[in-house]
């Protein structure tokens, strides 16, 4: 077993997964704090680094692409001092932070763990209820329902709405971003069907975010959390390859007694309908698969083409 302390916190690892313990101390991130202790699998990790520095310096553990709906929600944008995922070395321990990657890199070795993407969550997300404030409005989550309440100073766009309430079967997605600049963050929770995109102080399903400490660490929290409960992102690829596939598929062959056979009398014609009324069957699939958010433009573009093409050759 391998631990090491620091002012961030604990860091365990017992050769199956590393515990991690946020620190109590003045200066640990907020996010760090509300997240609380929890657990990475052996599968979740794609490797760890030490980063020395002139005094101590910094372990960074590295996860696989899409196995922490944290990390997939926030798109990799939290800063070093929220990030669950590193934790600072003091110079006295610099020999305990190298041995702690030796053993997590030893234990990725035996037992040939993958360090490429994720197909499912391997990590449960934050711990629900949760609730988050942002400029214009709060929100909640109780792990089956997303709750939204304006603020005094929310536009008269979302007052009208008034309070918003959904369950998670309701939704397609949840969409958070810090702010940037003078540009706001903002976390939204996209309904299934909805193509339109609002801006976030106008839209009634999305509430505005200033700054990261104040309000934007609860708010990624529970954006998670939610993430954690919908469909895993690869889960659209892989329909959307599967209707990739389908759409474009070749028409059974018939049997060669049946193409070398002529029409039936008063049939003259009935095959080529036939094949044409697929092809725009297809197309209109196509179309609804675009609509639904299942293809993007180039795969409907790319797709619609090569359906067209074979209408071509049939007629």
């Amino acid at each position: 077993m391998a631990e090491l302390m620091g002012r961030d916190g604990t860091w365990t690892f017992d050769d199956t997964a590393v515990r991690i313990v946020p620190g109590h101390e003045r200066g640990v991130h907020k996010l760090r704090q509300d997240l609380g202790e929890f657990t990475v699998p052996l599968i979740a990790m794609a490797g760890i680094a030490y980063e020395p520095a002139r005094k101590g310096g910094r372990l960074r553990l590295r996860l696989r692409d899409g196995a922490d709906p944290l990390l997939q929600v926030t798109g990799g944008s939290l800063p070093d001092e929220a990030n669950p995922y590193q934790v600072a070395v003091d110079a006295a321990r610099t020999d305990v932070a190298e041995y702690f990657v030796d053993a997590v890199r030893r234990a990725l070795l035996l037992e040939e763990v993958p360090d490429g993407p994720a197909d499912r969550y391997l990590l449960p997300g934050p711990a629900v209820p949760l609730s988050a404030a942002g400029v214009d409005g709060l929100a909640s989550f109780d792990g089956e329902r997303v709750h939204l309440e304006w603020r005094w100073n929310t536009g008269e766009t979302k007052r009208q709405w008034g309070p918003r309430e959904f369950a998670t079967a309701d939704l397609e997605a949840v969409e958070w971003r810090a702010a940037a600049g003078l540009e706001s963050g903002y976390l939204r929770f996209r309904l299934r069907g909805t193509t339109e995109r609002v801006k976030p102080e106008h839209d009634p399903n999305a509430i505005e975010l200033w700054g990261f400490k104040k309000e934007s660490g609860t708010t990624a929290l529970l954006a998670a959390a939610v993430a954690a409960r919908l469909p895993h992102p690869s889960a659209g690829q892989d329909k959307a390859l599967t209707a990739l596939t389908a759409l474009t598929a070749p028409a059974p062959a018939l049997p060669a007694a049946a193409a070398a056979a002529p029409p039936a009398s008063g049939a003259d014609g009935a095959a080529g309908a036939d094949d044409h009324d697929a092809l725009l069957r297809r197309l209109r699939e196509l179309g609804e698969l675009r609509r639904e958010g299942i293809l993007t433009e180039d795969e409907f573009t790319a797709t619609k083409t090569a359906v067209l093409r074979r209408f071509h050759t049939t007629g």
